[in-house]
C-alpha cells in the first residue's frame, strides 16, 4: 500500500509540530507539508499533490470555507478532514456541503485520529459523535430544494447512524445485531431512496434532511 500523503493546515505552530511528529511516526503516513494559512497551502498544493488535507476550521483571519472556495476549479481532488476544536451547527453542515469528508475534534484520542485518517482516505465519512449530536439538534432547514424522499425504516435508520459513525458494514452488523448481508441490503435501500451511489454522498444528503426529521432521534 502506498503511503498516505498529508497536508496539515493549522494556524497554531505548536499544534502543527506536535501533530506532524505524531503522524510521521506512522509507517504508512507521510506528512508532505505543514501550513499556517490558506494562501500558503494553496501555493503548496500547486506544486505537490496530496491524498488528504487536515484542515482547522478557525484559521485566525479566515475560516476553512475559504479553502474550499480557493481550490474550486483547480483540479484539487484530495479528501479533506476537519481537525478542529469545535464548530457550530450551521458551520458543520456548511463544511460537509462544501465537500469535507469528516470532522474530528482536537480533544479526541490521537490513536483515533490515525484510524479516522485511514477510514477517510478509504472513502468513508467521519463525524465525531458531538458533531453528529449538534446536527441532530440543529434547526436550520437546508433541504428546501432537495427532492422528496421516501421515509426510512427503523432498520435503515440504525444502519445510517452506523455510517455516520464511520463504522464498516461488519461493525454496524455487530452493533445492531444484524447479519452483514442485511446491513448491505439496508444500505442499498438507502442508496435507492436518496438517489446516491456512495456512503459519502449518503451522509451529505442525510445531513441536509436532518432538520426535516428524515432520520430522527
Amino acid at each position: 500500500m502506498n503511503n498516505i500523503r498529508l497536508l496539515l493546515i493549522d494556524d497554531h505552530g505548536l499544534f502543527r509540530e506536535s501533530l506532524s511528529r505524531l503522524l510521521q511516526a506512522e509507517p504508512d503516513i507521510q506528512v508532505e507539508g505543514c501550513c499556517e494559512s490558506i494562501a500558503v497551502a494553496i501555493e503548496f498544493l500547486s506544486r505537490r499533490p496530496v491524498d488528504l488535507v487536515l484542515l482547522d476550521y478557525d484559521l485566525g483571519d479566515s475560516s476553512a470555507t475559504a479553502f474550499f472556495d480557493a481550490v474550486r476549479g483547480t483540479g484539487f481532488n484530495a479528501r479533506v478532514l476537519m481537525v478542529t476544536a469545535g464548530m457550530g451547527d450551521a458551520e458543520t453542515l456548511r463544511i460537509m456541503e462544501l465537500g469535507a469528508s469528516g470532522i474530528f475534534l482536537k480533544h479526541s484520542p490521537p490513536s483515533q485520529l490515525i484510524d479516522v485518517i485511514h477510514r477517510v482516505v478509504g472513502g468513508e465519512v467521519w463525524l465525531d459523535a458531538k458533531s453528529l449530536r449538534a446536527m441532530l439538534a440543529g434547526s436550520h432547514d437546508r433541504s428546501a430544494h432537495a427532492r422528496p424522499s421516501a421515509p426510512i425504516t427503523p432498520r435503515e435508520r440504525s444502519v445510517l447512524k452506523g455510517v455516520f459513525e464511520g463504522l464498516t458494514n461488519k461493525e454496524i452488523a455487530e452493533t445492531i445485531s444484524l447479519s452483514e448481508s442485511s446491513v448491505k441490503a439496508a444500505l442499498q435501500q438507502l442508496f435507492d431512496k436518496t438517489g446516491v451511489r456512495t456512503r459519502s454522498q449518503l451522509v451529505r444528503i442525510a445531513l441536509e434532511r436532518y432538520a426535516k426529521g428524515w432520520v430522527g432521534e
